[in-house]
């Protein structure tokens, strides 16, 4: 039997492993224990994922919780070495590009331990983006690599990694949206947010848009002007709504009488919201691959993006990080019927079945 510890730590992270665990439970060859970082510990942002997509309680909980870059990555580290000598897997596995795939990377590589990376390969070529450095390290000491897209395959062997390594297998955050798309339509949230027509939806986290004042002016003068003719519903995340508060814009917030600012939402009533969207404005990566499969017309309020399938395949557009773009790009995304474009190659819910089967031939092979 392979013994895989498969690392958690933040809410992208949740969609990716759930899955996995699942395609592990029906393997004799694997045994999966789930490590949870802790780096997102709001109950709203972590157990409510665990609860609605069905993933087992956590083995082992580090409850690192937050800091700055360098110290929450070292905290990571600190408290996951033991862990690793004490478990003594045969693999460590991470997914996506948050600081606990970055630290418990390192820490099992340098402990001479197997590493595979789920969602390898994304590259935004934007060094300024603290994710862009964790995919690049990760990637960088990964045993196993696994792409969600041809063009990440590409990303890695122009940087010398070896094609056997990488394993071309679709996306496990669709997988999750599949098993749960029946599920979520049942979510009243609508309801209880009052919302009897359309709505855009928003999610803003990122540093470069929420922890700068004059973009963040500019994002709620955007917001300002769509609220004027559509309501818009925006979870708020814990940082962004403490920037409001910091950069003295809560006037600005309360006066967008049609902007309604909710709590941190559950994995089922976010799809539901998502999936009834006119048009979603989001700088997070995961959503501009979920309104692709959905064909949910998707504003990127980003400069560039490390998943451009979503641009070539999908819905998605960049959007310059000006009140009047957005305000415009997101009055023509409303007004345009769905295009019709075909999803991305191999985003057809079985990715993590491809992931399961790959380690128990390698586990075989060791």
């Amino acid at each position: 039997m392979t013994k895989v510890l498969c690392i958690v730590g933040a809410r992208p992270n949740f969609m990716k492993i759930a899955p996995i665990m699942r395609a592990f439970s029906r393997r004799a060859a694997l045994r999966g224990v789930l490590v949870h970082t802790g780096q997102h510990y709001d109950a709203n942002m972590s157990t409510a994922f665990f609860d609605d997509l069905g993933i087992p309680k956590p083995d082992i909980n580090l409850g690192v919780g937050s800091g700055s870059h360098a110290a929450q990555t070292a905290a990571i580290m600190a408290a996951f070495e033991p862990v690793v000598l004490e478990q003594r897997p045969d693999l460590v596995l991470v997914v996506g590009d948050v600081n606990s795939t970055l630290a418990c990377s390192v820490t099992a590589a340098k402990l001479l331990v197997p590493v595979a990376h789920v969602e390898a390969g994304l590259r935004s070529f934007d060094r300024t983006m603290p994710e862009e450095i964790n995919r690049i390290v990760t990637d960088s000491v990964s045993d196993l690599l696994f792409t969600t897209s041809e063009d990440a395959n590409r990303n890695l062997e122009r940087e010398g990694i070896a094609p056997e390594k990488i394993h071309f297998v679709g996306n496990v955050m669709i997988d999750t949206l599949i098993q749960h798309v029946e599920l979520a339509k049942r979510s009243d949230i609508t309801r209880r947010l009052g919302l009897t027509g359309g709505y855009a939806l928003v999610t803003l986290h990122r540093p470069s848009n929420v922890d700068e004042p004059q973009a963040l002016q500019e994002l709620l003068s955007a917001f300002a002007a769509i609220e004027q003719t559509i309501p818009i519903v925006f979870p708020i995340h814990p940082r962004t709504r403490k920037r409001i508060q910091e950069f003295g814009l809560d006037g600005r917030v309360a006066a967008m009488k049609q902007l309604k600012l909710v709590e941190p939402l559950g994995y089922l009533d976010f799809l539901h919201l998502m999936m009834g969207a006119r048009v979603v404005l989001t700088d997070s990566g995961g959503i501009q691959e979920e309104t692709t499969f959905l064909q949910v017309p998707c504003l990127t309020l980003r400069e560039n993006t490390e998943r451009p399938v979503t641009i070539s395949h999908g819905t998605n557009r960049l959007v310059p990080l000006t009140a009047p773009a957005i305000a415009a790009a997101a009055r023509q995304a409303m007004a345009e019927t769905p295009n019709g474009a075909k999803r991305p190659p191999l985003w057809d819910g079985k990715a993590a079945e491809r992931i399961a089967d790959v380690l128990a031939q390698w586990g075989q092979r060791r």
